[in-house]
């Protein structure tokens, strides 16, 4: 089985999320794609508003009903800041008959070598790039800072630009406005009626 897997805080999760999910499992040929929501990311300054509950229920709905996503929520049990290197050994030990991609967005492949331990993932995992239109994806910082040796492991998949992020979504929830369209159904009727981004909290 060829998995790959997405992590992220999610929150909260939107359709920019679920359409990057969609085309990087059928532009690398993916049985499933696992959205990971990491505890606290140490690419992130602040923790997630949301909830570690709140942002696995969001998840939940949003996959509700599509095989092929699937939930990984390790990260949010094991607590602590998440790192990509520990999560795969995580997730290889349980499942060793699976192989595993790294969905990330192509704007992260020149801060890529910089990662806790990239050879270590590199070594366990293929790294699908996604690349949304913001620059021009390159794999440069890859071949001068790790090595041409490296550069098949990495796979750059173009998909359209989405003017979506989580952290608009949660400034028109706490301002009261309309979130229609920008993310699924359930997850605009779940942020209305618990609030996780009020300004009271």
């Amino acid at each position: 089985m060829n998995i790959g897997l997405f992590g992220g805080s999610f929150d909260p999760i939107h359709l920019g999320h679920l359409l990057l999910a969609e085309i990087a499992r059928e532009a690398a040929n993916l049985d499933q794609v696992w959205f990971v929501p990491a505890y606290q990311s140490p690419l992130k300054g602040a923790a997630p508003q949301a909830t570690p509950r709140q942002r696995l229920e969001m998840l939940r709905l949003a996959v509700a009903g599509y095989p092929s996503f699937r939930i990984y929520d390790g990260e949010l049990k094991r607590k602590g800041t998440s790192y990509t290197v520990q999560t795969l050994e995580t997730v290889i030990s349980e499942t060793p008959a699976a192989t595993f991609s790294l969905i990330i967005g192509a704007d992260s492949l020149a801060d890529f070598p910089r990662w806790q331990n990239p050879i270590g993932i590199l070594q366990q995992a293929t790294v699908i790039a996604m690349n949304r239109g913001l620059v021009p994806a390159s794999l440069e910082s890859i071949r001068v800072e790790l090595g041409e040796t490296w550069l098949p492991r990495f796979q750059i998949v173009d998909m359209p630009a989405i003017g979506l992020s989580s952290t608009a979504i949660r400034e028109r929830v706490r301002t009261g406005k309309s979130i229609r369209f920008q993310t699924p159904r359930a997850i605009e009727q779940y942020l209305l009626q618990h609030q996780p981004y009020s300004s009271g909290e």
